[in-house]
């Protein structure tokens, strides 16, 4: 091969690790720049959690206390969750309905296939 082209290939080839090399190191800094949002993110939280909280009245265990008391609690959760499962079968009837009311569009590459 003649020198000239050795010359090409070595010039091509400088040029690429620079431009690999400034490829690395834009991505690293903007790696570095998401790394420190997320510190400080984490350290504002952090620095939250050491705050002091209101100060409410203790309530006393379950099982201290009547159970009138744990059998509200109960059915408080139980209608949450019936509420929860109502909604849920509400969105899927909706979604039903529309699936009857509206035809889905076949497309267009299966007529084309079956002709």
């Amino acid at each position: 091969m003649p020198w000239w082209v050795w010359l090409i290939l070595a010039l091509f080839m400088a040029a690429m690790i620079v431009v690999g090399c400034i490829y690395a190191l834009r991505r690293g800094f903007a790696a570095l720049q998401t790394v420190s949002n997320i510190a400080s993110q984490v350290g504002s939280r952090i620095a939250r959690m050491g705050e002091p909280v209101e100060a409410s009245a203790p309530e006393a265990p379950f099982f201290t206390q009547p159970l009138a008391v744990s059998l509200e609690h109960y059915e408080a959760a139980q209608l949450k969750v019936a509420q929860r499962d109502k909604a849920k079968h509400e969105r899927h009837m909706r979604v039903w309905q529309r699936w009857n009311r509206e035809r889905i569009k076949v497309p267009d590459f299966i007529n084309e296939t079956d002709e």
